[in-house]
């Protein structure tokens, strides 16, 4: 049985199976529509460079997208961005890029931004960006080499070419954030938000 009790269904405007999973785990059952929008593009066009607020640009704009093919419904767009200092990490393009992005990473400590926003008929109800802090362990090529070899085609599909939730948890030495926050959807900000808008059960 699910918690939702909104007069339309959640949608999730995302492909993610982690996030996807995180809010049915919840007892939030949703529609995943993923938003067709070019990331990059949007990026550049807003011209921001906080990874914060790139994350919540981003997150609000496939909100927007998808909310307007679905007129009424609550939808939710999240997004995460990935920054070592100044710089900021994009999903690999292949294996030589995912390699280079892990050994730029190893022994060092990176943020994690994750934002969410909630938007129904083009108004934006609720936005919210978390962070965690990732300290990745120090690594030689041949480590990273070996966990792309055994991880394979999934690390393309994650800001800085790991998931957490599977292998990628090797790679790390500590972790300071919540567990939510780091598959890319702080759920307890979210869930607070529906409780008061009364959109859940209890």
């Amino acid at each position: 049985m699910t918690l939702w009790c909104g007069d339309e269904p959640l949608v999730l405007a995302s492909q993610s199976r982690a996030r996807r999973l995180l809010l049915e785990n919840a007892g939030l059952a949703c529609e995943a529509v993923p938003a067709d929008v070019d990331e990059r593009a949007i990026q550049s066009e807003a011209g921001l460079v906080a990874p914060y607020e790139v994350a919540l640009h981003l997150a609000t704009a496939k909100a927007r997208a998808v909310a307007a093919i679905r007129p009424g419904s609550y939808v939710l767009g999240a997004d995460q961005t990935l920054a070592l200092g100044e710089r900021m990490f994009n999903k690999p393009a292949g294996r030589q890029q995912a390699m280079h992005q892990l050994l730029a990473l190893a022994g060092r400590t990176h943020a994690l931004h994750s934002a969410i926003a909630v938007v129904r008929n083009g108004e934006v109800l609720f936005s919210h960006v978390a962070v965690a802090w990732m300290t990745m362990r120090t690594l030689s090529e041949s480590d990273v080499a070996a966990y792309l070899d055994t991880a394979g085609q999934a690390v393309m599909s994650s800001v800085g070419a790991y998931q957490l939730e599977g292998l990628g948890v090797h790679l790390f030495d500590r972790i300071d954030g919540d567990h939510f926050t780091i598959l890319g959807l702080p759920l307890l900000p979210l869930l607070a938000y529906f409780r008061d808008a009364r959109l859940l059960r209890f």
